[in-house]
């Protein structure tokens, strides 16, 4: 709630005296972050304190807050750092429908190219900050730069 809660700015006097309209826009906004919770599957984790979630969890709080921002760009960094294969694929699916029912433009920096690759329509490749590719998956997939940056010159194979 507290990220949603940057959207308003009441004043001091209206906090102290619990004015009507405070109460109202402290309700709304209530209302709006626990209206998150089910979407991300947290329904049942409202009243636990994020420091005792699952690594998994948490990573989905995170998305809930950036969403009660109620912002235009999402940014991921790393969303599937740490994450097993079947929270990656809930990961991917949560992305997916963030970006098509809040109509959201997202930037994922990310390593996992099994999420990458499924997600993302147009990718920049970098390699130690300079950007080596951009386009499709396609197209980044087939770059020379890109094969070798991240797979390597081609090499004869070494003696045994």
């Amino acid at each position: 709630m507290v990220a949603a809660q940057l959207h308003h700015q009441p004043n001091l006097v209206g906090v102290l005296v619990s004015a009507p309209g405070f109460v109202r826009t402290e309700t709304e906004t209530k209302e709006r972050a626990l209206a998150l919770l089910p979407f991300l599957d947290l329904e049942e984790y409202a009243n636990v304190q994020a420091g005792s979630l699952t690594h998994g969890m948490q990573r989905r709080l995170e998305i809930a807050r950036a969403l009660a921002l109620e912002p235009d760009t999402l940014l991921l960094d790393e969303p599937a750092a740490g994450l097993n294969p079947a929270e990656t694929a809930w990961l991917l699916n949560v992305i997916k429908t963030i970006r098509d029912r809040y109509g959201l433009s997202i930037i994922l920096v990310e390593h996992d190219m099994g999420l990458v690759m499924n997600l993302c329509e147009r990718l920049i490749v970098l390699n130690y900050g300079k950007a080596i590719a951009s386009g499709t998956r396609d197209v980044v997939r087939a770059d020379q730069n890109v094969i070798e940056a991240y797979l390597g010159h081609p090499t004869t194979k070494s003696r045994s």
